[in-house]
């Protein structure tokens, strides 16, 4: 006979939690928009009056985060899409009319957005604000309450927003939980209305399992790599910098960053120079510059450097580009590190980087890169840089992935009109912007009767009117 398990001191709290969240959404199911409006309002507030408390937060979690990138990659598109919804979320609340087919006018029609009830966020560690910020932006404004769980790796920044979502919005509303692995799998088997996780494939695996257990809903952000690819001819000083700027923000730890590159043949030895270049010019140094930020734990620091020596044992070429020839280990910092002719069976071509370790391909004909992309898990982000428009309306129809960014890497996801979210192994659905609030809604379909319809004419006993409605209806 199986043990029955006794819920933790904390898992208890989480159910008494989760269950007074519920217990709110039932009792004022469908908010206002001017409602809405004011928890946005509430939450732009908070990031606004905590900034520099945000900031160092993910710093101490970090060992060293860059304040600019803090401020640039979480907290602006955090406050862009709180904005943004609150401007947009009474337009969005309305309903849609439908249309209806002749055979039931003049009846209407209609869809009602309608908010779902309770919604749980899992955040990884690597961008613990924008990854909390957006999605509860996003169920909110839908109408749904929202329970967040922090990642343990960021312990600083949970205990924070913990204290502030108490703070801003009472007990009610939001709730931050923290808590190790346990505690995360508790999480992960309550009876959400929706379920949104971020965070590798392989653990997405586990959390879709465990909501499958409620019929849980779930919107899957996850991950994989994400190849640039540089087309013949192109513009590679152009290419080269805004790929060392998409791979060593955040020290390469996004998860659309870009995880390796194509490039021609004839063009490779180029675009290794301006590779080298190019990080050099956007960080001349890197053990004590605050712009450039760590390896956010010991853990992660030893996978990539173990990955490295894996490649070079099985023949990689591999290239290290420390402008200043500093020592790095103490700062826990790596530099960009180029990797050439990696075997596709090291971890550098099968496994997500996340980190400044750039392997670079070498295709021959186009149609070689466009096969190597598609034979390989469909990826988060690609990013093209070609100015040929042909060929660049060929790789958006040829290829699938979770978005595109043209001559750019990164900047597709913090478009606001844009949907963001990945494809199959990358993951499922979207959010952000409107989608993000359709994702957290229910889309009702309405049907409005008109005291004029005509349906008894389809009641039975049946007769010889609905023998001759039916060659009607059923023509060709």
């Amino acid at each position: 006979m199986d043990a029955i398990k006794v819920p933790t001191v904390e898992e208890g709290a989480l159910l008494e939690s989760f269950a007074r969240l519920k217990t709110t959404a039932r009792t004022a199911p469908y908010p206002s928009a001017d409602t809405r409006r004011a928890w946005l309002a509430a939450l732009e507030r908070l990031m606004q009056e905590n900034r520099q408390a945000l900031i160092d937060a993910v710093s101490r979690d970090f060992g060293h985060r860059s304040d600019v990138e803090t401020r640039l990659a979480e907290l602006f598109p955090s406050l862009e899409g709180a904005r943004h919804a609150r401007r947009h979320v009474k337009a969005w609340m309305k309903p849609r009319r439908r249309g209806v087919s002749i055979w039931f006018q003049p009846a209407s029609a209609s869809v009602l957005p309608q908010p779902l009830g309770v919604v749980g966020v899992v955040v990884p560690w690597n961008y613990p604000l924008f990854l909390s910020f957006g999605p509860i932006a996003a169920a909110l404004a839908a109408g749904n309450r929202v329970m967040v769980k922090m990642s343990e790796y960021t312990p600083a920044t949970g205990e924070l927003l913990q204290k502030l979502a108490r703070q801003y919005f009472g007990d009610e509303l939001l709730m931050v939980v923290n808590g190790g692995a346990e505690l995360a799998q508790a999480f992960t088997r309550l009876p959400f209305d929706h379920l949104l996780f971020t965070g590798s494939t392989a653990v997405g695996r586990h959390v879709m399992h465990a909501a499958a257990e409620n019929l849980t809903p779930v919107t899957l952000e996850l991950g994989g790599k994400s190849p640039a690819l540089v087309a013949r001819g192109g513009n590679l000083r152009r290419a080269a910098e805004a790929i060392v700027a998409g791979k060593m923000l955040n020290a390469g730890q996004t998860c659309v960053a870009p995880d390796y590159v194509l490039v021609n043949d004839k063009d490779c030895e180029a675009l290794l120079a301006e590779l080298r270049a190019a990080a050099a010019r956007l960080y001349p140094t890197l053990a004590s510059n605050l712009d450039y930020s760590a390896i956010a734990n010991e853990r992660h620091y030893q996978r990539l450097q173990s990955w490295l020596e894996a490649a070079r044992q099985a023949g990689a070429s591999v290239e290290a580009v420390n402008p200043a020839g500093e020592a790095l280990e103490a700062a826990r910092k790596l530099p960009l590190t180029l990797a050439l002719d990696c075997p596709d069976d090291c971890e550098l071509m099968r496994e997500e980087i996340f980190g400044p370790v750039l392997p670079v391909v070498r295709y021959g004909k186009f149609e070689e890169a466009l096969d190597y992309i598609n034979a390989r898990p469909r990826p988060l982000a690609l990013y093209l840089f070609d100015d040929d428009a042909l060929r660049i309306e060929r790789v958006l129809k040829e290829t699938v992935s979770g978005g595109v960014s043209v001559n750019d890497t990164l900047l597709h996801v913090v478009q606001e009109n844009l949907p963001f979210g990945g494809v199959g192994p990358s993951g499922m659905g979207h959010y952000h912007g409107h989608e993000g609030f359709l994702t957290f809604s229910k889309l009702k379909p309405v049907f409005r009767q008109s005291r004029l319809a005509g349906t008894w004419l389809t009641r039975p006993p049946y007769g010889k009117l609905v023998e001759a409605m039916l060659k009607l209806m059923l023509r060709r």
